[in-house]
Formats: structure tokens, C-alpha cells, sequence
């Protein structure tokens, strides 16, 4: 099992910075896969930025390339999303998601919310104009 815990968040104006950062224990691998979700209300659940921890390869979605960077800190278990030129349209709930690693994937499949098995509960992120 994989537990995950997000934190961080909360509000910002637009062109702001926030950061957030989930925190994985239990089965932890330098092989998974993990990534950060959003959810609005009243919309599906959209991949935002994925990382492969045993190459540190990531993708974007398109809509947050160039403002928001994912990256890891192996020796604590934490995987971070910063956040920069914030847009009310990121206004959302973020969730934290991991993959127990079991073979190569193409990059894209990161970004799909029915690729991963394990969820943390998330984190609230609001942007104003």
C-alpha cells in the first residue's frame, strides 16, 4: 500500500505563486510513478504533471507548461508542484497520485487519472482576478 498526504495550498491573486507537496509512505520505490491531478467543481478530474522517479522524465498538461514545475526530493518521500503566474482557472482541488512501478509506460499515460491506484485527498488551491 501507498499512502499520500498533500499539503500546502490555499490562496493566491492572479500571477501569484503557491507550492504544494505530498508526502508518500508505505511501499515507497525509486520506480513509481507519480503525478498531480485537479479537480474543479463540476468538472473531471484533469492531469496536470506527472514524473517517472526512476528517470525524473516529466510531463505537462498543456494548459500549466511553462508556469508549473514537478519535481522530487527522494530522500524524503516528497514530490512538489510549484505553482508561478497563477490563472483563476487553476483554481481547484489538487490530488497527489502514485503507481507502483511495473513496466515501461509511454509518457502520456501519466496524465490519466485511471493510470494510477493510489489517491491522496488533496489540497485546495484558489486563484482570484
Amino acid at each position: 500500500q501507498v499512502q499520500l498526504v498533500e499539503s500546502g495550498g490555499g490562496s493566491a491573486q492572479a500571477g501569484g505563486s503557491l507550492s504544494i507537496s505530498c508526502v508518500a509512505s508505505g511501499y515507497i520505490s525509486g520506480n513509481m510513478y507519480m503525478g498531480w491531478f485537479r479537480q474543479a467543481p463540476g468538472k473531471e478530474r484533469e492531469g496536470v504533471a506527472s514524473i517517472y522517479l526512476g528517470t525524473t522524465t516529466t510531463v505537462y498538461t498543456d494548459s500549466v507548461k511553462g508556469r508549473f514545475t514537478i519535481s522530487q526530493d527522494k530522500a524524503k518521500n516528497t514530490m512538489y508542484l510549484q505553482m508561478n503566474s497563477l490563472k483563476p482557472e487553476d483554481t481547484a482541488r489538487y490530488y497527489c497520485a502514485a503507481r507502483k512501478p511495473d513496466r515501461a509506460w509511454p509518457m502520456f499515460n501519466l496524465l490519466r487519472s485511471t493510470f494510477y491506484g493510489y489517491w491522496g485527498q488533496g489540497t485546495q488551491v484558489t486563484v482570484s482576478s
